[in-house]
Formats: C-alpha cells, structure tokens, sequence
C-alpha cells in the first residue's frame, strides 16, 4: 500500500478505504467472499496483522461479517464515517485510493473572485496534486475559513477531512458540487497530465459542519481520461 509521505493515512485505513470504494463502486457486492487473509495481506504488501486490522475496521462499519472457519464476506449497506464518504472522483473502471501530495499552504485575505463562505475576511488556501492508486487525475484548490482554525502543512494528511476532524475538532456534515467544466490553472504542476489552459471537468464544492454558512469552498480541474465524477443514489 502507499505510504509515500510521513502523513499519509495509517497503512490499515488505506486498505479499509480501498475496499470501501470498491463496494461503492460494485465491483465488490453483497456476499463476495474476499481472497484468504495472506492472500490480500501479499496483495496488499503488508503483514497479515495489518490487513486483520483493516478488516477490524469494516467489520466495525458494517461492511464484513466474519465468518470463524469460512471467510471474510461483503455486506453491503449504508457505510457509516468513511474517510472518503464525500470524494466522488473514481477511476475508469471504478475505485481507486485517494492520496494527495500537497503544493502550496497559505493564510491569505479572501479574492474578490471567490463566492460567500464562512465568516472571516481570511482564510487558508490548500493546493493539491490529486491521485487514484498511484494514477494522477486532478488538481484542487481548498480554502477554509480561518474561523474555523489554523492549517499548518506539517499536520495534513491525506484526507483533509480527516484532519478537520482530528485536528481542528469539526467535521464536515454535508457538501454542495457544481460540475462543469474549467481550464487548468497557470499553478498547476508539470506533473499534471494537463497543461495550463487546456479544457476540463470541473468542480466547485461548498461544504458546511454545524453553521449555516459554508466554511470551505474548493475548486478541483481533473482528467476525465484518467477520473470520472461518480454520485451514486440510494
């Protein structure tokens, strides 16, 4: 599994999440037995305690019954506080881990060409160079209102939200997308399979936790090549 930066997800959540997307996706259903555990701990390159661990985790979502003697066996049904709930980007074939490696963190009085959201005149601008496994599909821009607290680069993980929640003691409760399509940003890294300027999908996001305003405001450009938007509806 990937552990490419000292705050990356713990090793057990990553192997968690994947399997949960994979569910999400349909390409694990309801009743599939999953390989033998040494099996998915090789898969996964990782020590079978490890993987037991992850499958600790879904059992305790709701996702796996473990059965003493048989197996490990999907249940699908509601997913409750998946690290990834709210992330809507998969790969072709659907799935994919998100990872993220971080660009830029800045404290910065609000543009004028951002819309309303939240309560201060300043607040933290993320920017991120997007993967699926190791598959680079987008990049994104997150500000989050500095009424909500103080975004240090050494503490992001990962999932951001994840870090809300850890670190700055809030959780983002539900999310408004607007999918379009944009140009990539002058910022946006040689590594992006895109350059500046060139046409694609495109997603501004509003995410609320307990105000009635918007405390983050986001704006990803991906490769639909290498990333389709999914919402699934249940």
């Amino acid at each position: 599994m990937s552990n490419h930066k000292r705050n990356a997800l713990p090793v057990y959540i990553q192997i968690a999440e994947l399997i949960i997307r994979d569910v999400s996706s349909g390409r694990l259903t309801d009743g599939d037995r999953l390989p033998p555990e040494r099996d998915m701990a090789a898969e996964f390159n990782t020590s079978v305690g490890t993987l037991r661990k992850a499958l600790a985790e879904l059992t305790n979502k709701g996702l796996l019954e473990r059965i003493q003697g048989s197996g490990n066996y999907i249940k699908t049904g509601q997913v409750r506080d998946s690290v990834y709930g709210m992330f809507r980007l998969e790969l072709p074939e659907g799935g994919g881990l998100p990872r993220a490696d971080i660009l830029s963190v800045a404290t910065l009085t609000k543009p004028s060409d951002l819309p309303r959201f939240g309560f201060a005149d300043r607040a933290a601008r993320i920017r991120r160079l997007r993967y699926l496994n190791d598959t680079i599909i987008a990049v994104e821009e997150i500000w989050l209102d500095e009424s909500v607290g103080v975004v240090t680069a050494d503490a992001l993980s990962d999932s951001l939200y994840r870090y809300y929640q850890k670190q700055l003691g809030f959780w983002i409760t539900r999310a408004e997308d607007r999918v379009s399509i944009g140009n990539v940003p002058d910022w946006a890294p040689q590594s992006f399979t895109r350059s500046p300027g060139t046409p694609v999908g495109y997603i501004e996001r509003f995410s609320w936790a307990d105000q009635d305003l918007p405390i983050e405001f986001s704006r990803t450009w991906f490769d639909t090549d290498q990333a389709l938007y999914v919402q699934r509806l249940k």
